[in-house]
């Protein structure tokens, strides 16, 4: 705080005709520079951020896509083994006598591979939307960052001018005279 006081100081016993300087104490600076900073921010940055959103959004579905035609070969090989199961129960029927038992095991061999090969399949798919997901995250938060801070370097370097320093001199000066006279 008082390095704030100091800097209000400076500027009130300064001559107003002929100085002039650039106040680097961020927590000095008004909100009303904020509010722009932010307000061109958001402006500018909403286009950009919606492509990369959409994009991203391009590529999750796509990543879906892939995923659902993973789970529709997976449904195929189901039904073929299906397909191969009754022909096995047919075959059941004919040997009943002769192997009963092993004609069994394997049909729930059969059955526990499919629905394991279906496990990995949905496991596998899951996966791979989570990864995509986190990774779409984190780079459209790195991105959005580096423009954000990009363009907020950019608008402050070019709305930097007399008049608006002289303002902000103004409006400090005046903050100060009301907290001395509150004090």
């Amino acid at each position: 705080m008082k390095n704030i006081t100091d800097s209000f100081l400076c500027f009130i016993y300064w001559p107003s005709a002929g100085s002039f300087g650039f106040d680097t104490d961020i927590l000095a600076t008004n909100l009303i520079n904020l509010s722009v900073v932010l307000g061109v921010l958001i402006f500018f940055g909403k286009g950009v951020l919606s492509d990369l959103l959409d994009n991203r959004k391009q590529r999750i579905l796509r990543t879906i896509r892939n995923s659902e035609e993973l789970r529709e070969a997976a449904v195929e090989q189901l039904e073929k083994a299906r397909a191969r199961l009754r022909k096995v129960e047919t075959e059941a029927d004919r040997f009943r006598v002769n192997g009963y038992s092993e004609i069994e095991r394997e049909k729930l061999n059969l059955i526990n591979s499919i629905y394991t090969t279906l496990e990995q399949f949905e496991n596998y798919k899951n996966e791979t939307i989570y990864f995509e997901q986190q990774r779409a995250i984190n780079q459209v938060q790195q991105r959005v960052l580096q423009q954000a801070l990009q363009g907020a370097l950019g608008t402050l370097n070019s709305c930097l001018n007399n008049e608006l320093h002289l303002r902000t001199i103004g409006a400090n000066m005046d903050m100060f005279g009301a907290m001395k006279i509150t004090d």
